[in-house]
C-alpha cells in the first residue's frame, strides 16, 4: 500500500543533496558525481518507505534517464566537435585573428554579445561555449583577463541567445509546458532578456575596462601566443567558414544531431586535408581529445582538450541527476514541495516569485534545466489560469531560473559542462555569470509591479473557442 509523500519526506532528499553538494563543491572539490548519487540513495529510500518496490523505483530512475538521452548524444558530439576544431585550426584561427584585432577596453561586453548573436543563430547555448567561448578563453587570457570573468560573459552571452532562439530546445518546451505558443513566449520574454543583458554588458564594460587600464595586455604574452598556434597551426581566414557553416546548418533547423554530427565531421575532414593530420591521428583525436607540446604553457593549456571521452563525466552526471529527478518526480516529492509554496500564493507578485523559487528548489535538487522547466510549469499552470494571468508569464518565468538561473547551481549540468570546456571551476566564474542573477531578479520585480504582467481570462476564452454565448 502506497501513502502520500509527506512534505518533510521530500525535503529529505533535497536537502541532503544540497549540503553534500555544497560540502564537495566548496570543501572536499570533490565534484558532484558522489553527492548526486546519495540524492539517489536518499530519495530511493524514501520511496521504498512510502510503499514503491524497488522494481518500480528502477523503472522510475529509467524513466528519467529516458527523457535526457538526445542532450546525452548531443554533449558527447560536441566533445567530438572541440577536438576536431581544435586539430583543424579552426579554433586556433578565431582564437590568432581574436588577439590581432580585439580592443581590450571591449574584449569584455563583445565577448557577451557575440557569444549572445551566435547562441541565437545556433540555438545552443553548449555549442556556443564549446566553440566560440572556448576561443574567447583563450583571447581573454592572452589580454591579460581573469578567467572567470571571460567564462561568465561567455555564460551570459550563451544563455541571453540560447533563451530567445526558436531553435533552442529549452525555448520550445517553456511555452509548451506552459499551454502557450512559442512566439508568444520569445516576444514576451524580451521584457526581462534585453534589459538584463543590457545591464550585464554594461557591468562588463565597467569591470572589463577597469581590468584593461590597471593592467595592460601583456604585448609579449600575445606575440608568444600567436607564434606558438602558428609554429602547430595552418591559420588561415577561410577556416573561419566552419562556424558560418555551422549557423547556416541551424537556421536551415537541420536537427541538431545530425548537424552537429555534420559539423564534427567536416572538421575532421579539415585536420586531414589542411593541416596534414593522418586518418588515425584525427580517429584519436574525436575519441581522446587534442593533445600538443608548443612550449607555451598558455596554448598548450587552452587547445589540449575536447574529444568523445572528455564528455563523460558530464553525460554520467546528467544520468545520475535525472535518475534522481524521476524519483523525485514520479513519488510526488516535488509537486508536495512546490504545492506547499503555492498555498501561500496570494497576489501575482507572490506567484511569479514562487514560480521562481520553486525553479530554483528543482535546478539545486536535480541540477537538469528540463526537470527544472517541466516540473514548475506543469504545477503552476492551473493556478495561473485561475488568477486570470496569462501563461506566458509562466513560461518567463521558468526560464527565467530553469534556463539561466540554474547556472547558479554549481553542480547544475549547464554549470558543470561549462568547467569541462572553459576550464574554470563555478567559484570562479559564477560571480560574473550576471546576466544569470538579473533575469529571474527582473521577473521577480515585474510580478510585484505588475510591468509586462498579461492578464487573461481562460473561462471566456474557453466558451469562446466552443463557440458558447456566455449568459
Amino acid at each position: 500500500m502506497k501513502k502520500e509523500v509527506t512534505l518533510a519526506m521530500s525535503i529529505i532528499p533535497i536537502v541532503i543533496l544540497i549540503a553534500a553538494g555544497a560540502s564537495s563543491i566548496f570543501i572536499w572539490k570533490a565534484g558532484m558525481h558522489i553527492p548526486l548519487m546519495i540524492g539517489v540513495i536518499v530519495a530511493a529510500v524514501v520511496a521504498i518507505r512510502c510503499g514503491w518496490s524497488w522494481n518500480e523505483v528502477e523503472n522510475m530512475m529509467i524513466k528519467g534517464v529516458a527523457r535526457a538521452m538526445p542532450a546525452l548524444f548531443i554533449l558527447l558530439i560536441i566533445g567530438i566537435i572541440v577536438g576536431t576544431w581544435i586539430a583543424s585550426g579552426v579554433i586556433p584561427t578565431m582564437i590568432y585573428y581574436g588577439l590581432s584585432f580585439i580592443e581590450p577596453a571591449l574584449f569584455v561586453p563583445l565577448v557577451a554579445l557575440i557569444t549572445g548573436i551566435v547562441s541565437i543563430t545556433l540555438g545552443s547555448s553548449f555549442t556556443s561555449i564549446a566553440t566560440i567561448g572556448l576561443a574567447f578563453m583563450a583571447i581573454g587570457e592572452g589580454l591579460g583577463f581573469a578567467p572567470g570573468l571571460i567564462a561568465g560573459a561567455v555564460i551570459s552571452g550563451a544563455y541571453f541567445g540560447d533563451k530567445l532562439s526558436p531553435l533552442s530546445d529549452t525555448t520550445n518546451i517553456a511555452p509548451a509546458m506552459a499551454e502557450t505558443d512559442l512566439f508568444s513566449h520569445i516576444k514576451h520574454m524580451l521584457w526581462d532578456t534585453i534589459p538584463a543583458f543590457v545591464v550585464a554588458i554594461v557591468l562588463y564594460w565597467f569591470v572589463g575596462n577597469s581590468v584593461a587600464t590597471t593592467n595592460a595586455a601583456d604585448t609579449n604574452g600575445i606575440d608568444m601566443i600567436k607564434t606558438g598556434l602558428e609554429s602547430v597551426f595552418v591559420i588561415h581566414p577561410l577556416l573561419l567558414l566552419m562556424p558560418v557553416i555551422t549557423i547556416i546548418l541551424m537556421m536551415k533547423r537541420v536537427p541538431a544531431i545530425p548537424a552537429l554530427t555534420i559539423v564534427g565531421i567536416l572538421g575532421a575532414i579539415l585536420a586531414v586535408t589542411i593541416q596534414g593530420t593522418s586518418i588515425s591521428s584525427i580517429v584519436q583525436v574525436m575519441t581522446s581529445g587534442f593533445s600538443v607540446e608548443t612550449g607555451v604553457n598558455t596554448v598548450d593549456s587552452l587547445l589540449n582538450r575536447g574529444g568523445l571521452i572528455s564528455m563523460f563525466g558530464t553525460v554520467g552526471l546528467l544520468i545520475i541527476a535525472t535518475a534522481l529527478g524521476g524519483i523525485l518526480e514520479e513519488t510526488g516529492s516535488f509537486e508536495v514541495v512546490t504545492r506547499k509554496m503555492m498555498a501561500n500564493v496570494r497576489s501575482t507578485g507572490t506567484l511569479i516569485s514562487s514560480t521562481i523559487l520553486s525553479t530554483f528548489v528543482v535546478a539545486f535538487a536535480s541540477g537538469a534545466q528540463f526537470l527544472a522547466i517541466i516540473l514548475p510549469a506543469r504545477t503552476f499552470v492551473k493556478t495561473y489560469k485561475e488568477m486570470g494571468i496569462d501563461t506566458k508569464n509562466l513560461s518567463r518565468c521558468v526560464e527565467a531560473a530553469g534556463t539561466v538561473g540554474i547556472n547558479l547551481v554549481p553542480w547544475s549540468v549547464p554549470a558543470v559542462f561549462a568547467v569541462s570546456i572553459l576550464g574554470v571551476s563555478p567559484g570562479e566564474f559564477i560571480p560574473y555569470v550576471f546576466f544569470a542573477f538579473l533575469v529571474p531578479l527582473i521577473n521577480i520585480i515585474f510580478g510585484f509591479t505588475g510591468w509586462t504582467i498579461t492578464k487573461k481570462n481562460y473561462i471566456e476564452s474557453k466558451i469562446h473557442n466552443k463557440g458558447e454565448i456566455p449568459l
